[in-house]
């Protein structure tokens, strides 16, 4: 088995894999309120013992990537959140925003090392490593992940890419990880220089999309490119195996997908937020709100790991817009739903019309039972601004997630 999967935990029977998730949780939670500052303010009123399953989860507050910013300069380095102090930790790193992510002491500490091994790497294999390595994280990610999986690693960074190729064509790397579009870029740099990379026959890619012709521009150079999904606070979240259906969730997170601008989980296949709680001892996020959108994809992996699956990354889940001047939230959105039980789903749409900003709502739910008049008041009360309340036959509000649907033209 473990020639095929990088440990046993990969085919675990998934209720047995839900069983330890719900044991390890309410540990994670009191470590976290313990040892954290943060974490004693956010969950100061709760009982770890009693948060046993995902229903109980879902009651706790959600924390948002979108915040930190705010959050970290107020207390700084890490507002709070980090378990063990800083420093203890091996390294800091500074994100755009700017955002400050710590990675604690031990070896693959993002998790890394099965998202490789899934895209075929293995012991003694070289891997050209093209993600940044100065301020940002993401060089030291993979960087880790590779070397869990007994690779070497060159760890190229990006720019220089003719120095780069340089080093491909005499190391002979057997694998690239990266972004798709940079080893693009090195490939056509080679193609003008004359020089042989085709030693790289896998790549393991990330940090933007993968288009199926892309995927397959480089298939048909004769490298099988597979994609994961994972950030600078949560490390691996999910990743492609050679099934190429679906990213299947990595093992030691759990991960929620909800109604963006809530804490609200949603139906399997219905696409939402991705929020993940990890497992992680010395930064222990519960119910991090990464401002992505996906939605559960539908039974197991043909490779025959045992995880849910999630379909990729499916847009941003922050769809906050300025209207007449006022900002509105999905979450304003959400609190007008809630208010309202005739309302099952709703979008907020807006538009332009003779140069005046206009904002629909469309529901969805029992219309007949529905008192519109209302739903406008309450619309005004919670947004500051009044627009028009309308409603959809059930089922005809697009699954994609979005709650905010800004249709004017911004050019």
């Amino acid at each position: 088995m473990l020639t095929t999967y990088y440990d046993a935990r990969e085919t675990r029977n998934p209720a047995d894999r839900e069983a330890g998730l719900m044991a390890a949780l309410p540990r994670i939670l009191h470590h976290a309120r313990e040892k954290s500052a943060g974490y004693g303010r956010i969950l100061a009123d709760i009982d770890p013992r009693t948060i046993t399953s995902r229903d109980a989860l879902a009651t706790l507050p959600v924390t948002r990537k979108s915040d930190l910013i705010d959050a970290q300069a107020r207390e700084l380095p890490l507002a709070g959140l980090n378990a063990t102090p800083v420093p203890a930790m091996a390294r800091m790193f500074q994100s755009p925003g700017p955002i400050y992510d710590p990675q604690g002491k031990g070896d693959d500490w993002w998790r890394m090392g099965r998202a490789f091994f899934a895209a075929g790497f293995r012991p003694g294999d070289i891997v050209h490593n093209c993600l940044s390595y100065h301020l940002t994280p993401g060089g030291f990610i993979f960087d880790s992940g590779a070397r869990a999986c007994g690779c070497v690693v060159v760890p190229a960074g990006v720019g220089q890419s003719e120095a780069q190729v340089k080093a491909i064509s005499d190391l002979k790397p057997a694998g690239y990880s990266g972004t798709p579009s940079f080893l693009k870029i090195l490939m056509e740099k080679a193609d003008e220089l004359g020089a042989d990379i085709s030693s790289i026959k896998r790549a393991l890619v990330s940090g933007e999309a993968l288009p199926p012709s892309l995927r397959d521009w480089f298939a048909e150079r004769g490298i099988a490119m597979l994609q994961c999904y994972a950030s600078a606070d949560l490390g691996l979240i999910a990743y492609e195996s050679d099934a190429k259906d679906g990213m299947i969730i990595a093992e030691d997170i759990i991960l929620e997908i909800v109604r963006p601008g809530t804490g609200e989980p949603v139906a399997d296949g219905e696409v939402g937020e991705v929020v993940v709680t990890t497992l992680n001892m010395d930064y222990p996020l519960i119910r991090f709100a990464t401002g992505d959108l996906s939605a559960i994809a539908v039974g197991q992996s043909p490779c025959g790991r045992t995880n849910d699956r999630i379909k990729g990354w499916m847009g941003r889940a922050d769809q906050t817009t300025k209207v007449k001047g006022m900002f509105v939230h999905p979450s304003q959105v959400a609190e007008i739903v809630k208010r309202h039980d005739a309302i099952t789903k709703a979008r907020l749409v807006v538009t332009r019309e003779n140069d005046n900003d206009v904002m629909t709502l469309l529901c969805e739910g029992n219309e007949a039972s529905a008192d519109l008049d209302a739903i406008g008041e309450t619309m005004a009360g919670v947004c500051k601004l009044r627009g028009v309340v309308a409603f959809n036959p059930s089922g005809t509000l697009p699954n994609d997630g979005k709650v905010i649907d800004d249709r004017r033209d911004h050019g």
